[in-house]
């Protein structure tokens, strides 16, 4: 290399790094569907072109508990998404934080001091396979599914692990009792995460998953004609889903910045056009944007997200043992 192609190299590396240096990284923790996730990238790449977000993603409770081992050496900036019950029991890992948007959600969805900000809210489905049913009729409530020839062929995620999975069962617990929780057990499976259930019961594997709205209509919307959203007469589950700014996070106000985008009406009618979550602003009339029931016409049960939040260890004790008693 002559002496004139060397300084010409070492300028472009100096300007390399300051480019490099200019640019913000943002850490994204995230429990969400790889759709969601791009659809907040890209909302953050239109309106802050120097912010570079990466995600990391996982289960709920695997990413909170990474987060929480990660303490003393900070490695995310924001985590998306959980409910009240499970972020709760991991509130020291993350500081409050006032977003500008919070003025366009509603009081009763917020988290007491805003340590975190209600993004979506989720409703709890029976995501039925109509072609795996055989001579079982479609269930209409949860006491339909605590039928011994039910065994085998319902599948939830671990509560330990997902969100989703604990907001199911703590519902049933809350609504049916301890002794219906145990009959449930033992006809169900339990799979690492979320997406597993979905999974499972397109596939084929199962017949009746335990799920999300969100996530399950995505195959009724891809044109999966055997697959059915089953609202329970009986009542079903709301869920709120909240995103937080992590303690320390060293993103810094560029994480704030990317927060805020996350929670802005164009993101989340984006989110709800894509990948069909609710959102928490009152804002957006969903029923304009996607073929989704009203909330009033769904029958919901309510629980106290505080209690399902300080009783979380309790409660997954005592699921592991009705759990193991109906794998037996």
């Amino acid at each position: 290399m002559n002496m004139k192609t060397l300084i010409s190299a070492v300028m472009l590396a100096g300007l390399a790094g300051t480019a490099s240096a200019d640019e913000k990284t943002v850490t994204l923790y995230s429990s969400n569907p790889e759709q969601a996730i791009e659809a907040v990238a890209g909302a953050v790449k239109d309106k802050a072109s120097d912010i570079k977000l990466n995600s990391i993603t996982g289960g709920s409770g695997v990413l909170l508990r990474r987060l929480e081992a990660e303490a003393a050496n900070v490695q995310g900036d924001i985590f998306w998404s959980s409910s009240f019950n499970t972020v709760g029991a991991f509130e020291g890992v993350f500081q409050a934080y006032e977003s500008p948007e919070l003025a366009s959600i509603p009081e009763k969805l917020r988290y007491p001091g805003n340590l975190f900000t209600p993004s979506n809210v989720h409703v709890v489905v029976l995501m039925v396979n109509e072609n795996q049913l055989g001579d079982l009729p479609k269930p209409k409530t949860w006491t339909d599914l605590l039928d011994p020839k039910w065994k085998g062929k319902i599948v939830v995620a671990d509560p330990a692990n997902s969100s989703t999975g604990y907001t199911v069962l703590w519902g049933v617990h809350k609504m049916l009792g301890d002794d219906k929780l145990k009959q449930l057990a033992a006809n169900v499976a339990v799979s690492s995460s979320s997406s597993a259930v979905q999974n499972g019961v397109a596939m084929g594997e199962y017949a009746v998953g335990l799920a999300f709205e969100a996530n399950a209509y995505p195959y009724v919307d891809g044109g999966q004609e055997e697959i059915k959203l089953i609202y329970p007469e009986d009542g079903t589950f709301t869920a709120a889903d909240f995103a937080g700014l992590v303690k320390g996070a060293p993103g810094g106000d560029a994480a704030k910045k990317a927060f805020d985008i996350l929670m802005s009406k164009e993101t989340q009618t984006e989110l709800l056009k894509t990948s069909f979550r609710r959102p928490s602003r009152g804002d957006i009339e969903v029923s304009k944007i996607v073929k989704l029931p009203e909330m009033s016409a769904i029958k919901v049960f309510d629980i106290d997200e505080k209690e399902a939040a300080t009783q979380r260890n309790a409660f997954l004790d005592s699921w592991r043992s009705f759990a193991a008693a109906g794998a037996k």
